[in-house]
């Protein structure tokens, strides 16, 4: 989808440049993001202070996993004795432990609204600020009119708005012109 989009946008620049039957100099850069946030220290750091939090968690649900274990060692050891409504309380506690592990895990990593996305956009959008507004201070001191992002999938990181096609885009589809 972001490639289309892209293409999209390369296509409208392009045709731009043909109606206006004039010479432009098309200039665009590109940039590793992966490089830079493994080597941009407050990347680094950010980074680091996600991966305490989450081993943290980790090490949370890993306990509550060896106690869920543990009471269920020992139902299956004493079940034989057991009445059978004590056989039920204690499966009614297993089970509560069970679903509170499962809690503690959906509440830390699950997605969107997990702590750890939370945390992890608290954290990161700084940094993210900050390499944006670098990406765009140069482009416009090298007269770039596109900056790329080339690890994973193409992404547009910068645009020169003389370049910004949305609103004829929008107004060709709801006049309905192909």
């Amino acid at each position: 989808m972001k490639r289309s989009i892209f293409i999209l946008l390369m296509i409208s620049a392009v045709s731009i440049i043909a109606q206006t039957q004039q010479p432009i100099n098309l200039k665009v850069g590109y940039v590793d993001s992966e490089i830079i946030m493994a080597q941009f220290s407050e990347a680094i750091k950010a980074k680091g202070d996600l991966e305490g939090f989450v081993a943290k968690w980790r090490k949370d649900a890993d306990s509550m996993g060896t106690v869920l274990q543990t009471a269920y060692a020992d139902y299956q050891k004493q079940s034989s004795t057991m009445k059978p409504e004590q056989q039920r309380e204690v499966q009614t506690k297993i089970v509560e432990k069970e679903q509170d592990l499962q809690r503690y895990r959906e509440q830390k990593f699950g997605q969107p609204n997990g702590e750890y996305f939370v945390r992890q956009e608290q954290l990161l959008a700084p940094v993210k600020q900050k390499i944006f507004n670098a990406i765009g201070e140069i482009a416009k001191e090298e007269k770039m009119q596109y900056v790329l992002d080339k690890a994973g999938e193409v992404v547009v990181l910068y645009a020169d708005e003389q370049f910004d096609v949305t609103f004829k885009v929008l107004d060709r589809l709801k006049r309905g012109n192909k």
